[in-house]
């Protein structure tokens, strides 16, 4: 990113800052509110320290306090070398139904995908409670690991019922695409979320260290009739995605 595209954005935010409260928390704000905008983009690397220092007449701890409250955060990274850059952390909404693609593209990133496996087989135990189907029932079930500007950051794992969808060559680059094209997009879902130590195969697909901890979300999504079309298993990068709850009294 060009030093004085930075300056710009930020500048704007702190002109229009509150008075009277501290100025670590202003260019704090600044900075945070051009990051979520998508004004800064992930990945995008900031000025150093002094540089920023020098721009708006702070000093080098005021601008060093920011900065580290930002990456706590997860908004920055520090890069060997001292380079900071725009983290890329994804926040999903638990309160509306979207698919990972939406999400991603909602954070201004590419969406993608390395399929893993999609095949017809068996439905596993899970998936036969999940899904309220019989043993000798046929599930299409599909394995890919998820990316955000080519970046790994969740192994996702999906089985539908093949009297939903009979051949696993009819998706593409999206499972919602595909069922909505034939009348069995999801209207709904329960899901439940835990966390879990990553294994040697979730370290290999997600480019983190066996062990790192995990998000875990298991999903059943409902057509508007109350049939259950799919059961999803998704394997979050703990350092990646954020999850958002809007609580109302």
């Amino acid at each position: 990113m060009e030093t004085d595209t930075f300056i710009e954005l930020v500048g704007k935010e702190l002109a229009g800052a509150a008075p009277g409260s501290p100025l670590y928390k202003q260019l704090k704000s600044a900075i945070e509110t051009a990051i979520r905008s998508n004004a800064l983009r992930a990945g995008a690397a900031l000025p150093g320290e002094r540089v920023i220092a020098d721009a708006f007449s702070l000093s080098r701890v005021t601008v060093r306090k920011a900065l580290a409250l930002l990456e706590e955060e997860g908004l920055l990274n520090r890069r060997h070398g001292f380079r900071t850059e725009v983290g890329s952390r994804v926040e999903k909404s638990l309160s509306t139904l979207t698919s990972f693609s939406e999400d991603i593209r909602a954070r201004g990133l590419t969406p993608g995908c390395v399929w893993l496996s999609k095949q017809i087989s068996r439905p596993s135990p899970a998936e036969m409670m999940a899904l309220g189907i019989a043993g000798n029932a046929n599930v299409v079930r599909m394995k890919r690991v998820r990316t955000a500007d080519f970046a790994p950051i969740a192994v996702e794992i999906s089985a539908v019922p093949v009297r939903f969808l009979p051949s696993p060559d009819l998706v593409g680059d999206s499972l919602y695409g595909a069922l909505e094209a034939r009348g069995f997009l999801p209207q709904r879902a329960i899901q439940r979320m835990r966390s879990r130590p990553a294994s040697e195969e979730d370290a290999q697909h997600l480019n983190c260290d066996p062990g790192a901890p995990l998000l875990m979300t298991e999903r059943r999504c409902f057509l508007g009739d109350g049939q259950i079309v799919e059961y999803c298993e998704t394997r979050y990068k703990g350092d990646v995605y954020d999850f958002v709850f809007e609580l109302q009294r």
